[in-house]
């Protein structure tokens, strides 16, 4: 599975973005798509994700309220839509798939990784 991150850019703090995750095959319904960010200097963390058949989503703590992770199955495409951005959200953000559940925050658990998209966020 090849996976496609797109949609980061600049934004000023209070902005939206919405991030799109395209994978190259359909991906089996007991999958889940996880999002990670790598802030510099920090280590990557889980933000969000969903299972890509049926219910079931998951969000840091940091960015619920906030965030909305989604899925277009017929276009193979998760969606995370991101709200009241603040500086401190500003990373490169990585789209991820695993076998299995969404309440899973370790990226080391994830075993398909898409190539990153910057987003910065200004004060």
């Amino acid at each position: 599975v090849q996976l496609q991150a797109s949609g980061g850019g600049l934004v000023q703090a209070g902005g939206s973005l919405r991030l799109s995750c395209a994978a190259s095959k359909r991906t089996f319904s007991s999958a889940a798509m996880g999002w990670f960010r790598q802030a510099p200097g920090k280590e990557r963390e889980f933000v969000a994700a969903i299972r890509w058949g049926g219910a079931g989503t998951d969000y840091a703590d940091s960015v619920k309220g906030r965030f909305v992770i989604s899925r277009d199955n017929a276009k193979n495409t998760a969606y995370l839509q991101m709200n009241s951005l603040k500086p401190e959200d500003t990373a490169v953000y990585y789209c991820a798939v695993r076998s299995g559940s969404p309440y899973v925050t370790s990226s080391g658990d994830y075993k398909y990784w898409g190539q990153g998209t910057q987003v910065t966020v200004s004060s």
